[in-house]
């Protein structure tokens, strides 16, 4: 990948965690919870996604499991991610299927943000860090249980 391109990636990925951020500032929403997740992806035409993570929700940590389904999706990485979680009232509303609509590349190493609501309303709000080689242009589904 260039550098001009790599630097115009860098730039549309910082925006729009610029935007996540300050419409979640707009609404005057705190986080319910923050998580971190570590996954694994390969994918040729139809990407599988698997992994863990761990939430934070009212001074306690829950393990949860990741797996996922994507379509029009080509190559393999390894992602780590950190992010908010909005509108979570109460914890079994965690554990669900939650979809995005994503465009991403990974060369060498990547970065991206997404945004994610899952059947009970919960949002989370991702950064994420990816190792390897993908490319991806597809909805997204990832489902998460917990532990």
């Amino acid at each position: 990948m260039k550098i001009g391109n790599r630097k115009t990636l860098t730039v549309f990925v910082l925006l729009t965690c610029a935007f996540f951020s300050f419409a979640t500032l707009a609404s005057g929403d705190e986080p319910s919870a923050t998580v971190s997740i570590e996954s694994t992806s390969v994918a040729i035409g139809i990407g599988v996604q698997w992994g863990h993570g761990t939430l934070k929700y009212k001074g306690q940590e829950y393990k949860f499991s990741v797996g996922g389904l994507s379509v029009v999706d080509l190559g393999v990485s390894s992602v780590s991610a950190t992010g908010k979680v909005y509108n979570l009232k109460k914890l079994s509303d965690f554990s669900g299927t939650y979809t995005a609509a994503e465009a991403g590349i990974t060369v060498g190493a990547g970065v991206g943000a997404s945004s994610m609501r899952n059947q009970n309303g919960v949002d989370m709000n991702l950064t994420s860090t990816s190792v390897g080689v993908k490319f991806k242009l597809a909805p997204e589904g990832l489902k998460i249980k917990l532990k």
